[in-house]
């Protein structure tokens, strides 16, 4: 089983920079983001290759998407998965940047 390891610390400034993880079998997925203000921008989700197709992506991006709203966070999307998912979870739509 794979557990969440969450977001790392960051230090308090104008423009934060991370990653979300998830840890399975010694390797990490993560999603990159950047924050500015009250804007969680999801830049990249990166999957080791044998992780693949478990879900991993999605994963992340929800937890990112349920992150932003608990924290009243727009977000701005660059990166396709999160796009990806958010097509077929129109519940998220809402926090996107129009």
């Amino acid at each position: 089983m794979f557990g969440i390891v969450g977001r790392k610390p960051q230090t308090p400034q104008k423009v934060t920079t991370g990653r979300f993880e998830i840890e399975r079998d010694g390797q990490v997925a993560s999603l990159e983001y950047s924050m500015s203000g009250n804007i969680l921008e999801l830049i990249h989700t990166e999957v080791p290759d044998n992780l693949r197709g478990l879900g991993l992506a999605s994963l992340l991006a929800e937890n990112a998407l349920r992150w932003a709203r608990e924290n009243n966070l727009k977000v701005d999307v660059i990166c396709p998965s999160v796009h990806e998912y958010i097509g077929k979870h129109p519940e998220y739509s809402d926090l996107v940047l129009h």
